[in-house]
């Protein structure tokens, strides 16, 4: 496997974060790891440079540097929906150079990881929704689960939508981001259960998660 694609049920469930974990996991099996914001929407300054936190948290996971138009080719200024963020920025999705810029990365890593903007059907135009952008890269999903009340319907739904798509769902990612939710253990084992494929990294409550601390169980075929 030389790429992955993480998606989630929802906006704030740690994508960043769960991507970033997989980016620490596999640069104890590579040496050119790479992790890849496709559209990022909420820009922030840093010098004289804009970026986005998601671009700074995945670079710093990464092993490698590379021109920032390949690992975050749209950067938007707003943190909005990315198709309202781009008609008013004036600045169109297009994903056919999306890919092109995957493919620049994967020439130049062992492994890459895509984290998806929102949830996985977030729209990026008035047409093409995140489902496409994933479905044009063709690359296993891996899900990410932000365990709170409602997450075993979204999780179900995502799951379904991406196997629609004809995509693999390779695995699943469990972030605790309620510490208050009760019964979460038979959530998990719900969700175990019925997503049918491997649980990669369970992420416990911390108010400042280390990714290189959460322990990834890594499918053979990922080597």
């Amino acid at each position: 496997m030389s790429g992955v694609f993480v998606a989630g049920t929802d906006t704030g469930v740690g994508k960043t974060l769960a991507a970033c974990v997989l980016l620490h996991a596999l640069r104890r099996r590579h040496a050119r790891v790479v992790g890849m914001k496709p559209v990022a929407a909420g820009a922030v300054r840093v010098g004289n440079d804009w970026t986005s936190d998601d671009a700074m948290a995945l670079r710093a996971a990464s092993s490698i540097a590379v021109p920032c138009e390949l690992d975050n080719p749209v950067l938007l200024p707003e943190p909005m929906s990315p198709h309202l963020a781009a008609q008013r920025a004036g600045v169109p999705i297009e994903i056919d150079r999306i890919v092109a810029s995957y493919g620049q990365l994967a020439e130049r890593a062992d492994a890459v990881v895509v984290e998806g903007a929102g949830g996985f059907l977030v729209p990026l135009s008035a047409r093409e929704t995140g489902a496409d952008l994933a479905q044009a890269l063709g690359l296993p999903v891996v899900l990410v689960v932000g365990l709170r009340l409602g997450c075993l319907n979204h999780a179900l739904l995502t799951a379904e939508a991406i196997r629609a798509r004809g995509l693999r769902l390779a695995g699943w990612i469990c972030n605790r981001i309620d510490a208050h939710m009760l019964q979460p253990e038979d959530n998990i084992a719900y969700l175990r259960a019925h997503l049918a494929v491997p649980l990669l990294a369970d992420i416990g409550f911390s108010a400042k998660p280390d990714p290189r601390a959460v322990s990834v169980h890594l499918p053979p075929d990922w080597a």
